[in-house]
Parts: structure tokens; C-alpha cells; sequence
């Protein structure tokens, strides 16, 4: 079973180190529910794991399936089966929305998959989503709503068919029906493919199966735990890990964090 194994990773962002010597790892066969405080790495871990050439290894090593991954580029480690559902994703003016996930998905196909193939799993992604069969000709999230781009990220991971899925806060911007419906669609999903996942609210993570927690705070993963965790977290906030476990969660910095999604666009258009 294909499995993601991070050890010792340190990663900084603009000349500031965000995560501090970070180890987990996480089977495909499982779902994970990543939590912590606004700030503390969440968002900076996802896309190291994923490539992003902003976020800055300095030590440290990711590997999945076995294969050490620390230094691919965005595209190989999508080939291998990693996916990540954007926290905000790029409105890309000029790239037809059909292209594009022609083009992503032939990206991880030996042979060009055939026009009526294509068409046949485009139109089964967008009936599972409740997405109109016309906003596939549409630029890539132009004019997009925020459900909508959100709900077009699950879209993506249903044409792909990756082996580990990444979500970040893709609840988010969600209305109730639509969180019902992602929350579904990720359950029919946990017997095919991993999940590690980045929500602050419960509800999501109540719709689903979720097999441990982890808790990163300050660059590091702090606790790992049950779905018990997700409960405690959602009633009493993150104060009782300075008194329980003396963890003191050091004050938010902003930064400019630059997305993924623009230069994941422009390798699969190649």
C-alpha cells in the first residue's frame, strides 16, 4: 500500500522557517483530518508536499510510495498519485476548462485517452457533482463563485484518480447542501484512494470516516489522536494544550503565501 512518509522536514517561506522539523506519514488506505491554529504550517505543508517551488526545503525528506520525492517537480509527483484541492484556486483566463482536464489527465495516461472516453468521464464527474454539464466550457475558474471553484477542485480529483488526496479548507466558501454533497462524495471516495485533510469546522469531518488527527502547531505536529480530537478542538478551541500538555501556540505572522496553481496549470498545458 503506497504510503506519503515526511521526516525531519524543515520549510521555510520568504527567508522565514514555517515548518520545524515535521515527521508523519500517512497510508492511502486511511483519512486523516490535519488540524491546528490559522498560521502554523497547515497550508505551508501542503504545498511542499506538492511541490510548490516557494516553499523551501532546507532539511529534511517526503517521500511516497517509497520513492524520495523532496526534489520533483509539481507534475511528477502528480503522476505518482498526489493531488491537492487548493485552498484558493487560480482563476486562469484563456484556458478552456474542458482543455485543461484533457490535459491533465493525458498528462497521466501513456496513451491520449480518445475523445467519446473523455466526454464519457467528464460528463459522470459533473453528473456526481451537480455541476451544469456547460460550465465545463468555461475558462478555468473564471467568474467562478467560491463554491464553485471548490466544488471544480473535486471535479479535478474525480477525473484524475489520485492515490492521496489533499484538501485544503475545501469546505470553505461551501453552502450546507454543497458541504453534504463534497462530504459524500469524499466517503464513496475513502475506499479508493487516502485523505489527509485541512478543515476548521466539525461538519465536514462529521459526514465522514476518519481514522486519526493530527494537531501541527508551531512547525510541528504537536498531537495525534482519534476523531475525538476534532470534538475537543471544535468545543473548547486549542487553549487546553498549554494546560494539558504545556504547548504555548506562538502568535501568527502574515505572509504572502503564493499559490501552487498557477505553475501546476502551465505543466499540464504543456
Amino acid at each position: 500500500m503506497p504510503k506519503l512518509e515526511i521526516k525531519d522536514l524543515h520549510v521555510s517561506v520568504e527567508n522565514k522557517e514555517i515548518l520545524k522539523g515535521l515527521t508523519l506519514s500517512v497510508d492511502t488506505s486511511e483519512t486523516v483530518a490535519l488540524l491546528g491554529p490559522n498560521g502554523n504550517g497547515k497550508s505551508t505543508l501542503f504545498q511542499t508536499i506538492m511541490g510548490n517551488p516557494n516553499y523551501r526545503v532546507t532539511s529534511g525528506s517526503i517521500k511516497f510510495d517509497g520513492k524520495d520525492i523532496t526534489e520533483l517537480e509539481v507534475d511528477e509527483r502528480s503522476k505518482l498519485g498526489l493531488f491537492l484541492g487548493m485552498q484558493n484556486p487560480s482563476e486562469v483566463p484563456g484556458v478552456n476548462n474542458v482543455d485543461f482536464l484533457k490535459a491533465s489527465l493525458n498528462a497521466h495516461r501513456e496513451k491520449p485517452i480518445s475523445l467519446f472516453e473523455f466526454y464519457k468521464v467528464l460528463n459522470k464527474a459533473y453528473e456526481e457533482m451537480h455541476i451544469p454539464f456547460e460550465m465545463s466550457s468555461r475558462n478555468l475558474n473564471e467568474g467562478f463563485s467560491g463554491g464553485e471553484k471548490k466544488k471544480n477542485e473535486i471535479l479535478q480529483m474525480l477525473i484524475l484518480q489520485p492515490k492521496l488526496v489533499m484538501l485544503d479548507e475545501i469546505d470553505s466558501g461551501l453552502d450546507v447542501d454543497a458541504v453534504q454533497l463534497v462530504g459524500s462524495i469524499i466517503k464513496k471516495e475513502q475506499a479508493n484512494r487516502g485523505f489527509l485533510i485541512i478543515s476548521h469546522y466539525a461538519r465536514l469531518y462529521d459526514l465522514i470516516h476518519v481514522d486519526r488527527a493530527f494537531i501541527l502547531v508551531n512547525g510541528v505536529i504537536a498531537l495525534e489522536g482519534d476523531k475525538s480530537l476534532i470534538k475537543k478542538i471544535d468545543q473548547q478551541g486549542y487553549e487546553w494544550l498549554k494546560k494539558e500538555h504545556g504547548i504555548e501556540i506562538e502568535k501568527e505572522e502574515k505572509m504572502n503565501e503564493v499559490s501552487i496553481g498557477s505553475c501546476a496549470i502551465k505543466d499540464s498545458m504543456k
